[in-house]
């Protein structure tokens, strides 16, 4: 016996109109809890009250970043303020070199030049030699079968 496989477990299903459940108690929540400030406080305080709570409500609803719902941002950032920070630092010496002459009142950095012998030298020429001349036979074999291709 087949069983179907859901096919879009990270999508919420629509459930009130074009809202997920979570937007809608979101959206609801700011709905009544404007209400509760509308009703609660003198008129003229009240729409500056109503205006943080309408603008949180719907960004909690509708707002994402980096396709995360701003709930996890919000939780996030709590538990970092909130939690320990662990700090590590590492302490390694640079070498500081106080005999160099200074040069138009910059110093200079010292650069460390690695010491290559003659035979890996001549290694590595003959490395370079050899793959260039492999990319060149590539290349001249790769124009004449396109040669070919196209006489035909």
């Amino acid at each position: 016996m087949q069983y179907p496989v859901p096919q879009f477990q990270d999508v919420e299903d629509k459930i009130i109109g074009p809202l997920t459940f979570k937007q809608f108690i979101y959206i609801l929540g700011g709905l009544g809890l404007s209400y509760a400030i509308l009703q609660a406080i003198p008129t003229g305080l009240n729409y500056l009250l109503i205006a943080p709570v309408a603008a949180l409500s719907l960004t909690l609803s509708f707002y994402k970043i980096n396709n995360q719902p701003f709930i996890n941002i919000i939780e996030s950032a709590f538990y970092y303020s909130v939690r320990n920070k662990l700090y590590l630092w590492s302490h390694k010496r640079k070498r500081v070199y106080k005999d160099e002459p200074e040069l138009g009142g910059r110093a200079t950095s010292h650069v460390e030049v690695p010491n290559m012998s003659d035979s890996k030298m001549k290694e590595l020429a003959w490395s370079l030699d050899i793959n260039e001349n492999v990319k060149r036979a590539e290349h001249a074999k790769s124009i004449t079968e396109q040669n070919v291709l196209n006489s035909i």
